[in-house]
């Protein structure tokens, strides 16, 4: 509550000073209008810009308003179609995302983590902690394409990988969901990390799995299987308590929930390094010719551009021109 009250308590007072640099503008040029001074121009261009600036800034925290927006987010990458690719270009996304979370100052710590069989990794799963951190991610919740030429094809050919990313928050209170114990399993393995006492030593990880959802969550970074099953049961109530909200946004719509596939047709967004360079957001139809600034965590212009089109209602798909 706290907390809280100091956020709507600075919220107020950033929109006060906006209303102030406001005015000030105005008193500015009405002076160069009437006194015919150019020599204003550079002082109220640069009022107009630090003026754009606080807008904006005031704009995304008001798009970043949902219930659980301001939580931290648990994002969980998996490999899909492609192999070894796939695989490889779930190391590169799982390095974007934290290079991102490093540059907005936020935490990340890693709760499961799976090698691929020869190159990259099949999954992972990273808390990542921050003011506004599942606000901003759920703009990443889908299936992300790369087209390349393979390093893991001896013929130079350009290959399509897919990797899918779920995200949810991190609610810490105890959430109102009821989980029959005949509706789970629950599973006990060894730790695949690297390093420390306790890793690889003891089956230690939980791995839980619930059929009529067919949700599967795991965790195996917690010091011991106790707290790794609390920190695993606590991520499927997140994720089942999302699934029934977008199950009821879907019917309150009178439309069918997103549900995507781990391959061709199904992508958010494509990664294009062959034959041109281009990342495009296929719903928002943000795009940047910047591959590797994006691929170096460069993300807020595609969070930016999905938390607008989430705003005006979700304009139909075909409005945004493809490929």
């Amino acid at each position: 509550m706290v907390r809280e009250a100091k956020n709507l308590k600075d919220e107020v007072e950033t929109f006060r000073e906006l209303e102030q640099e406001y005015d000030d503008i105005q008193v500015m040029i009405q002076m160069g209008y009437e006194e015919n001074d150019a020599s204003l121009i550079p002082e109220i261009e640069e009022m107009l810009s630090h003026f754009a600036e606080t807008l904006e800034k005031m704009r995304m925290k008001l798009l970043l308003s949902g219930e659980y927006d301001a939580n931290n987010a648990i994002l969980r990458l998996n490999a899909g179609a492609g192999g070894t690719e796939s695989c490889d270009w779930c190391s590169m996304l799982y390095r974007m995302y934290c290079r991102w979370a490093e540059k907005k100052g936020f935490k990340t710590e890693v709760l499961d983590f799976l090698d691929g069989d020869e190159a990259g990794i099949k999954s992972v799963t990273v808390q990542i902690n921050g003011e506004n951190a599942y606000g901003y991610l759920r703009s990443e919740h889908g299936v992300h394409r790369l087209v390349r030429i393979s390093p893991f094809n001896a013929a130079g050919k350009r290959q399509t990988s897919f990797v899918s990313c779920d995200i949810m928050p991190d609610i810490e209170e105890d959430i109102d969901i009821e989980i029959n114990p005949d509706d789970i399993r629950i599973d006990t393995y060894r730790s695949s990390g690297a390093g420390g006492q306790h890793i690889n030593k003891t089956s230690s990880a939980i791995r839980i799995t619930h059929f009529p959802t067919g949700t599967v969550v795991t965790c195996q970074n917690e010091r011991s299987q106790f707290q790794n099953k609390d920190k695993a049961m606590q991520m499927l109530k997140s994720k089942l308590f999302m699934l029934k909200q977008e199950e009821q946004a879907a019917k309150a719509a009178g439309i069918r929930g997103d549900v995507k596939e781990n391959g061709w047709g199904s992508q958010i967004r494509s990664y294009v390094l062959q034959p041109y360079t281009m990342v495009k957001d296929h719903r928002t139809g943000e795009e940047s010719g910047n591959v590797d600034a994006v691929l170096d965590g460069g993300l807020d212009p595609f969070i930016s551009a999905y938390l607008r089109w989430m705003s005006l209602g979700c304009p139909n798909k075909n409005d945004v021109p493809e490929d």
